[in-house]
């Protein structure tokens, strides 16, 4: 279920501004269409006049960064310096997957599987043979041309098919094979061939929103679970919210999106919170304060990737491509909705999300011809 744009009808919180970013010549956008294919470690050429540098690697909020000359090096060199990477792609010829090629019709478009996890839950690192549980599985869309972000969430519980194994909620997939069944599950259900994965524990987003001085985030069904405290790792309680516009602290947005039991759509419900938290994030980085304060961009650039687990094929060059090819990104570029379902059930694996097949297939043909602006059709979960 999504919602048309702006039908909250609320208002904005205070201070919501941001900044366009001077678009790059044309000669650094050849080498970059070029680099959004190419995984290789060769960086572009970078410009000494002001430019954006929005890291794709996190994924779903694409980290905002900018430097000049000397300060893209030091961010680069932080990201570089604390990413972990692992072979979390699927190889290929286990049971039950099918290769999935890239569609040409999309050209240079990326799927990025964001994978968030709650320390609580284990070790952020144990992402290639399972062991553990995501909290977060959310595609990110990258399109070409236009570039725009297309974020879907897929709620942890949806009834999916599993290469090799019997159906079961989609988090089971990488719960018993790791981010490399979890890829092929998405692939396998969509049709569509993912490029990239990235990991983030959520501790990773509380540090950065502290460092941030708090972000403003939309609270769009109020619960009462006890209170927070200052300790990220151990809150006594998820938080009292009422429905609005709430300024919250690392510990506090992470209690926020930890809460599901008191939301109507369960799950649901909690994938939108998150997109919530995330969006509020990203629309801080943009602001002139952080953009233009290399100290605070390179603190927060670090936040997340010293918590990241990419696949090796992610690498600095490939992120710097990234980020040029979506020079001046600001917050209505990104469209934020949930994947399609059609209800609830219970089953031998517990409760789940049964999925709308025929609007997958659809989803599926979209993200795999670059048709995401069709698709969603101005339709946006959170904005």
């Amino acid at each position: 279920m999504t919602l048309r744009v702006g039908s909250y009808g609320r208002a904005m919180p205070p201070g919501d501004d941001e900044i366009a970013a001077e678009p790059p010549d044309e000669s650094s956008v050849d080498r970059v269409e070029a680099l959004l294919g190419d995984e290789s470690d060769e960086q572009p050429k970078k410009s000494r006049r002001l430019k954006v540098l929005i890291v794709a690697l996190v994924a779903l909020l694409a980290v905002i960064v900018i430097g000049v000359g000397s300060v893209v090096a030091l961010v680069d060199y932080g990201v570089d310096h604390h990413l972990t990477r692992a072979a979390l792609l699927p190889t290929g010829g286990a049971p039950g997957q099918r290769a999935v090629a890239r569609n040409p019709v999309a050209g240079n478009a990326q799927n990025i599987l964001l994978i968030g996890s709650d320390s609580r839950a284990g070790s952020v690192t144990d992402v290639q043979g399972g062991g553990g549980n995501s909290d977060v599985i959310q595609l990110v869309h990258i399109s070409r041309g236009d570039h725009k972000i297309s974020v879907v969430d897929f709620p942890r519980d949806l009834y999916v098919a599993i290469p090799g194994f019997p159906m079961n909620k989609i988090n089971w997939a990488y719960a018993r094979g790791g981010a490399p069944l979890l890829v092929a599950t998405m692939q396998n259900l969509l049709g569509v061939h993912i490029d990239h994965v990235a990991q983030i524990d959520f501790t990773g987003f509380a540090d950065l929103t502290n460092d941030l001085g708090g972000v403003d985030v939309y609270v769009r069904q109020g619960f009462s679970e006890g209170k927070t405290n200052s300790d990220v790792t151990n809150p006594p309680g998820f938080g009292s919210w009422t429905t609005g516009w709430h300024h919250m602290d690392g510990a506090q947005a992470l209690g926020f999106v930890r809460e599901r039991h008191q939301l109507t759509e369960g799950d649901i419900d909690r994938g939108r919170d998150e997109q919530e938290w995330l969006h509020a994030v990203i629309k801080k980085l943009m602001k002139p304060s952080v953009l233009l304060n290399p100290f605070k961009l390179a603190s927060a650039t670090n936040d997340i990737a010293k918590y990241a687990t990419v696949d090796k094929g992610m690498s600095v060059g490939y992120l710097d491509g990234m980020a040029v090819h979506l020079a001046g990104l600001n917050g209505s570029d990104i469209t934020y909705y949930t994947a399609p379902w059609s209800g609830f059930a219970t089953n031998a694996d517990g409760d789940v999300d049964v999925v709308n097949m025929p609007q997958m297939k659809l989803l599926g043909r979209a993200l795999n011809r670059d048709e995401m602006a069709g698709y969603t059709n101005g339709e946006n979960d959170i904005h």
